[in-house]
């Protein structure tokens, strides 16, 4: 009876002992878990030109860094929303916004948006560059930008370009693109690129700008025509294409980054591991390849590079809008 009661001892020792070690184990694996995984939020609609890029790149990324990332779409407020989640985030480097060139124009517009650009985010990484192409309406008696210039300014007031909206990049590159030319178009806002690009389709517009990635079904219609490229040198996607600035409006470009940013106040420690991880995504060729097909040239730059980037960005939007004159609406 007495060797009964011992073995029954030394089981519910052994049954609480073992009970500890998965207890401690589970909290372990839960810690873990929650620990290694990262949300990158993208301040726009699901399926978007600012979505893409960060499905381009976020699972070799995450590969690199052994840890499980998922994409959210926090849209609303002109991507406010979702910028001002990230700025409010905990500094830990596991939440990160999909940031573009854009991320400025809200402010220098002269918005509030409840965040500051600079001062709530620091720079991770660059995933590239993205350009734009002016398609203008088959129809125009004009193949080159020399001679679309010459046109518009012997035709004042009678011509126009749409955009994707008020603020928007082929908002900004038109108007800066007019700026700079010297010609008077009517601006034309709608709420989306295949919009505006529709109606030059059909005639009910004369001009517009849009991104290389989605230029490819227009450039097989008879009804438009490219006329030139944004970018300082022609496009891996779409190198039949020349610049602006060869084509007759020198030094002339425009192009936007795409580029994730964390929370102000992320260890350099964390961005730096994070920066690394996003550069072996970029330096495998299938991901190089898939940026490439959306229309955006692949960079590989270090956190400080990028933040040099990110800072002199600012300063050219802030100028670009106060060149065009825009104004928030």
């Amino acid at each position: 009876m007495h060797s009964n009661t011992a073995q029954k001892r030394l089981f519910l020792l052994a049954l609480l002992t073992w009970a500890s070690v998965l207890t401690v184990h589970l909290s372990s694996i839960a810690q873990t878990a929650s620990n290694t995984i990262g949300r990158i939020i993208v301040p726009f609609a699901p399926g978007g030109a600012r979505e893409m890029p960060a499905r381009a790149v976020y699972q070799e990324m995450a590969q690199a860094l052994g840890e499980h990332w998922i994409i959210e779409s926090h849209q609303g407020a002109g991507g406010a929303i979702g910028t001002v989640f990230v700025a409010k985030s905990d500094p830990d480097g596991k939440t990160l916004l999909m940031a573009a060139s854009s991320h400025f124009v809200t402010a220098a517009l002269g918005a509030k948006p409840h965040y500051d650009p600079i001062k709530d985010f620091v720079p991770v990484g660059n995933i590239g560059t993205q350009s734009y192409v002016l398609l203008v309406n088959a129809k125009l008696p004009f193949n080159t930008i020399a001679d679309f210039i010459a046109y518009a300014k012997k035709h004042p007031g009678e011509m126009n370009y749409n955009s994707a909206g008020i603020g928007s990049s082929t908002h900004l590159a038109m108007a800066y693109f007019c700026k700079q030319a010297g010609i008077d178009l009517l601006h034309i806002p709608y709420k989306g690129t295949q919009e505006a690009a529709n109606d030059v389709l059909a005639g009910r517009s004369q001009a517009v700008i849009i991104p290389t990635a989605g230029v490819g079904v227009y450039l097989a219609d008879p009804r438009i025509k490219a006329l030139a490229i944004t970018s300082r040198r022609r496009a891996s996607l779409r190198p039949q294409i020349p610049t602006i600035d060869e084509s007759g409006l020198k030094d002339f470009y425009f192009e936007s980054w795409f580029g994730f940013l964390a929370t102000s106040g992320t260890p350099k420690a964390v961005v730096q591991r994070i920066n690394t991880a996003l550069n072996q995504a970029i330096s495998q060729e299938a991901v190089r390849q898939r940026l490439i097909s959306q229309g955006i040239e692949p960079a590989r730059e270090n956190a400080e590079e990028f933040e040099k980037v990110f800072l002199a960005d600012k300063i050219l939007m802030t100028r670009l809008v106060q060149e065009v004159g825009l104004k928030a609406e």
